[in-house]
């Protein structure tokens, strides 16, 4: 054994057992040791055999190559199985350098088998082919030094962006799908609308509802779908956070359908800026208010929105089933509660509305005019009156008894079931006086009561007693529908009651105008060109052949967040794929500007349906539509035209948005990673595109800075700079706030400001600007682009008391154009000073008032509610000495001088909070501390009607607003909130 120890050569030879069995082969080994004494020393270590000559050691290997190479070349037949067997054990290691060769044959022919007793290093063991042999035309790459860092791996996993809720196939729809193309060619079948309303109103559930009856899919009636909210943080959050339209076919209650292009927008106040950019693509709102609740301070915002936007409003008071369950109000208090709602809203609309009484009327909401819709997106039921006199009309449809009195007049019979109305049914007659002194209005005896019947039916009766009553009103349902929990019963047995969603369609159709009427009033108020030209005709008549005109309101961006997709309403022309279009920015101004101008290829069409789209070849005037390949240059709306258009007759650009809030709150970010800047930079731009308010700038001290309009809104838009657009980690500094500069008395001298040149000579004094004209400045009511001279003069004559001379010298507002609320007024005397002269630098001195009042001189914040009035002006009467270069800072430095002796002070932004809480006094009281200590101030307290709720109107420095909400909730135990 001693040769054995120390790794002398084994030959082993594997005699097969010819005999088989169940359980496989024998193998009987045969250990043969044989020793070299040369190739070891005296104390038996291997030294190996004697070095041979140079040619002949180059032989061998190459023989032993050669041997190698056909040995692992040569393809293993079934035959050979045996042998593949030996091979598999013919080639192993003892550990110390040597090869155990072991071969096996039978016994006639073990004794003529040739061995091969070559000595293979460990080294020179070859185990597995080479790279080069099993993939010869592929190339191989070495590197010498690693690169890589040991967090990341070297064959990273395939990521999966995930972070909105998209359609794997297009669904199943209760229409085909070319059927909804072609509907697109008849804009009077279509109808352009949003849904806008409070936080948690039903918006996104009514939304739903319309997605149930058109999406043939099993869906949960026990779980909310919320369809529309389609990334996975809206979902998280139980909110909406963007915009997102549908078109849908739906039809109304005679059969007819309709395609109707519906948005449905967030309720919550910090996103109210999606909700403007969806107004402006609308012909018509749909009001959503609660029932419950009833009207809030967002739903008074989005109304005065509206009504500023001039569009028709109709009403959907949804939740009626709150007023069952919850409130558990008698059908006459419900009725009460139902009126006071809508009255509370009609008030509203008359207060704020602008224009005559006779416009004012024709706004007015009721039900028995078909503007007012009831319903529970929760249970899936609506209903006007009409529709559901259409329910009477068909049970009591006329048979052979009572074909003498013949079918009911719904029409007639919904004009009276609103108001105070009775029905006699002695005379079978309604009329004003009530038969009773307690005797039931009409919408309480065959409105209300009938669904409070349902209600009670359903949630208190048995099964053999409720499917009997149900019958009754022809309502079939299966055996295993009866053993659902009790709102799904409730929402089945609703759904089948009241039918399809037909009555909303029928209201729709009658108040809010199709896309051609609608262009009428809407072309003149959000387009900047000419109304007499040939382009704006085209709008107004929404004519599908005329040029294209295209209004950009909304960028969603693609699933790898690379790009995005721009989202507009065709108002004239027609769009197709591959057309070449120009894309004009906000900026543009034919003749003048006209840098903000790009050409771009449309690369796809489609139809937006929130989780999935339709593809399109092209886009009529009148519907929306999503375009792909045109967003590099549009930052937040846009005017798309074609190519080649005539430049005689140049498209203008449409109106940029105009919001009824500003962002005020303000966070410093930096990348952990300062490598990572460029990421950071690039998502910035995105966050900037998707977000009509967001507004990213650099500071002069180098902060990357991003402001918004709450702590939601900055939260939503740092969610998505880490996850989608940048995809880093972030560092964010504590949440500030902008502040504005004012003056509260005139300046005490005249201030003056010589040109670097010293030969001209600006002199302006500053005063408080009326609180009254600069609220009418940001509301629009007087502004420099929609209002000549004449009206704007008379408006500050008769209104605010001005002299003629200054009302007629207003050169501009600030710090912009269109709705800044400072003044700049030419107050100087035409006997001192040269006009020509002045009148050749106003350009020059209005860039510099706006440049002043953008950047105020105390802490460099926008100057707010100050006239600034030139009163002396020594101008030089070469042009080269008076240019731009030296007028436009110059103006700029009187300005500040002005402002600086007119006791200048800072304005702190603050917030209106309506906190709803119930009226247990320790509750309220709690509110009231936590105001206190963050500087609040209540302006009103009350009851809500109908509801066992108060509610506290208060002012909230929005410098101390952070965490005000977690605030509020742990000092009321989570019973009060805002």
């Amino acid at each position: 054994l001693t040769p054995l120890l120390v790794g002398g050569p084994i030959d082993c030879r594997a005699e097969p057992y010819h005999k088989k069995k169940k359980k496989g082969r024998r193998i009987t080994i045969v250990i043969i040791i044989i020793m070299d004494t040369s190739l070891y020393d005296e104390f038996g270590n291997y030294i190996g055999p004697e070095i041979e000559d140079d040619d002949e050691e180059e032989e061998l290997q190459q023989r032993s190559d050669q041997d190698e190479v056909m040995a692992s070349a040569s393809p293993l037949s079934p035959s050979s199985s045996s042998q593949q067997q030996q091979q598999d054990g013919g080639a192993r290691s003892n550990g110390n350098g040597m090869e155990l060769s072991a071969t096996s044959s039978s016994s006639s022919s073990s004794s003529s088998a040739v061995h091969t007793r070559a000595i293979v290093l460990h080294e020179d063991k070859r185990y597995y082919p080479d790279a080069n042999e099993v993939y010869p035309d592929a190339e191989t790459m070495v590197q010498d030094e690693d690169t890589q860092p040991l967090t990341v791996p070297i064959i990273a996993p395939p990521k999966v962006r995930n972070f909105e809720k998209v359609e794997k196939e297009f669904p199943a729809l209760s229409y085909q799908r070319e059927y909804l193309v072609d509907m697109l060619a008849y804009p009077h079948l279509s109808r352009n609308i949003a849904l806008i309303g409070h936080l948690h109103h039903g918006k996104t559930t009514f939304m739903d509802m319309l997605v149930h009856q058109t999406h043939l899919k099993k869906w949960s009636s026990s779980k909310s779908t919320r369809y529309t909210d389609t990334r996975i943080d809206e979902q998280d959050r139980a909110l909406s956070i963007k915009a997102t339209p549908m078109s849908l076919v739906v039809p109304n209650t005679e059969g007819k359908s309709y395609l109707l292009n519906i948005m449905d927008t967030p309720g919550h106040v910090n996103f109210s800026d999606e909700v403007t950019a969806s107004i402006r693509l609308c012909d018509g709102v749909v009001l959503v208010v609660d029932a419950c609740e009833g009207v809030m301070m967002q739903t008074e915002r989005l109304l005065k929105h509206a009504l500023n936007e001039k569009l028709p409003v109709v009403l959907f008071v949804n939740k009626i089933d709150r007023l069952i369950l919850e409130l558990k109000l008698p059908p006459t208090d419900a009725y009460f509660k139902l009126k006071h709602t809508i009255d509370e809203i009609n008030v509203f609309i008359e207060k704020n509305m602008v224009g005559t009484d006779e416009e004012k009327a024709a706004r007015r909401l009721s039900p028995d005019l078909g503007n007012v819709l009831f319903g529970s997106s929760q249970l899936g039921f609506c209903f006007t009156l009409a529709s559901f006199a259409k329910i009477y009309s068909k049970a009591h449809a006329p048979t052979s008894a009572t074909a003498k009195l013949g079918p009911i007049d719904h029409v007639a019979f919904s004009q009276r079931l609103w108001g105070d109305i009775y029905f006699h049914p002695e005379q079978r007659n309604f009329k004003r006086k009530a038969p009773a002194p307690n005797a039931p209005r009409s919408f309480v005896q065959f409105v209300l009561d009938p669904i409070y019947k349902i209600f009670t039916q359903v949630l208190g009766e048995a099964k053999e007693d409720l499917t009997s009553c149900l019958s009754e009103i022809g309502i079939h349902l299966k055996g295993e529908e009866y053993a659902l929990d009790s709102q799904p019963l409730l929402k089945l047995v609703c759904s089948q009651f009241f039918g399809r969603s037909g009555g909303f369609v029928d209201m729709v159709v009658a108040h809010i105008p199709d896309p051609r009427a609608g262009a009428r009033s809407r072309v003149p108020h959000i387009y900047t060109g000419p109304l007499d030209s040939p382009i704006a005709k085209a709008m107004m008549e929404c004519d599908p052949k005329g040029p294209l005109m295209i209004h950009i309101t909304k960028l969603y961006p693609k699933q790898d967040c690379s790009a995005f997709d721009a989202f507009g309403r065709v108002f004239s022309g027609t769009i197709k794929t591959g057309d070449r279009v120009r894309v004009l920015g906000e900026g543009y101004i034919p003749d003048e500007d006209e840098d903000d101008m790009i050409e771009q290829d449309v690369t796809d069409l489609w139809l937006h349906e929130a989780r999935y789209r339709v593809d399109v070849d092209k886009a009529t005037a009148g519907n929306w539509v999503l375009i792909g390949g045109v967003d590099p240059s549009i930052m937040k709306t846009a005017t798309i035209t074609s190519a080649n258009i005539d430049d005689d007759e140049p498209a203008h650009i449409f109106r940029p948005l105009k919001f009824n809030t500003t962002s005020v709150m303000k966070v410093a970010v930096e990348p952990i990673n300062p490598s990572e800047l460029p990421k950071m930079l690039d998502g910035l731009r995105k966050i900037n595109k998707t977000y009509p308010l967001a507004v990213t700038k650099v500071e002069e001290s180098g902060e990357h800075v991003i402001l918004g309009t709450g702590e939601l809104y900055l939260d939503c838009i740092l969610h998505d700079l880490r996850k989608m657009y940048a995809e880093i980690e972030i560092k964010v500094d504590d949440p500030v706030v902008t502040f504005s500069e004012t003056v509260v008395e005139t300046s005490s001298i005249k201030c003056f400001a010589e040109t670097p040149n010293k030969r001209n000579k600006l002199t302006m004094v500053v005063e408080p600007l009326e609180k009254q004209i600069a609220d009418d400045i940001l509301n629009e009511e007087i502004s420099f682009g929609t209002m000549d001279t004449k009206s704007r003069t008379a408006i500050l004559q008769k209104k605010y008391g001005w002299d003629l001379l200054a009302s007629r010298n207003v050169w501009a507002f600030g710090p912009d154009m269109e709705g800044g609320s400072n003044v700049l007024v030419d107050d100087t005397i035409p006997g001192e000073v040269n006009k020509a002269l002045l009148g050749s630098i106003r350009e020059s001195v209005v860039q510099g008032f706006q440049w002043a009042s953008r950047e105020g001189p105390l802490c460099e914040e926008p100057i707010r509610n100050v006239k600034f009035k030139v009163v002396g002006a020594s101008i030089a009467s070469e042009p080269v000495h008076r240019g731009g270069g030296q007028i436009i800072p110059t103006a700029r430095r009187v300005a500040y001088s002005a402002f600086l002796t007119a006791t200048p002070r800072l304005m702190e932004p603050y917030y209106i909070s309506e906190i709803q809480a119930p009226t247990d006094p320790l509750c309220v009281a709690a509110v009231y501390t936590v105001l206190q200590k963050r500087r609040g101030h209540v302006i009103s307290e009350g009851p809500k009607p109908g509801t066992p709720l108060q509610i506290v109107k208060a002012l909230l420095p929005a410098i101390d607003s952070f965490g005000f909400e977690t605030d509020l909730r742990a000092h009321t135990q989570g019973e009060a909130f805002c």
